[in-house]
């Protein structure tokens, strides 16, 4: 088998998270700038094999898009451009970063740790993904 990746894209940041190679595990692989976002996709797709990318799609409590959306809907325009054979899943992030937050309180994290904003962005990833795996 192979995995499955999801990207929690920012504006200045990207969370990526990936399964392992059964799709059983789901854990934070990094956080990335952004801008070498596809860059990074790329050379990771040539050493691993990954089935389909999950990507966050930012909505507010209404259902409405959120305004980071126009930012990832090119994203997502410009991935789907470079790696046009890649599935992608869009899956509705509303409350990952908060969820993230949590689970580093939870876990025990000191306040300087918890301010670590890449480190809540790859969690955010690594829940986006273990939500779109429990639905599937």
């Amino acid at each position: 088998m192979a995995r499955l990746l999801a990207i929690d894209y920012g504006m200045k940041r990207t969370g990526i998270a990936i399964t392992d190679e059964f799709q059983i595990i789901a854990s934070g692989l990094t956080t990335i700038a952004s801008e070498t976002a596809i860059d990074f996709l790329a050379d990771y797709f040539t050493k691993e094999k990954v089935e389909k990318v999950i990507i966050g799609k930012p909505l507010q409590m209404n259902g409405q898009p959120s305004e980071s959306a126009a930012v990832i809907e090119k994203f997502v325009l410009l991935f789907q451009k470079r790696f046009p054979d890649m599935p992608v899943a869009r899956v509705d992030e509303r409350f990952t970063s908060k969820m993230a937050f949590q689970t580093m309180i939870d876990s025990g994290l000191k306040k300087k740790q918890r301010q670590n904003k890449a480190l809540v962005d790859e969690i955010a990833a690594t829940i986006m993904l273990q939500g779109y795996m429990a639905g599937n």
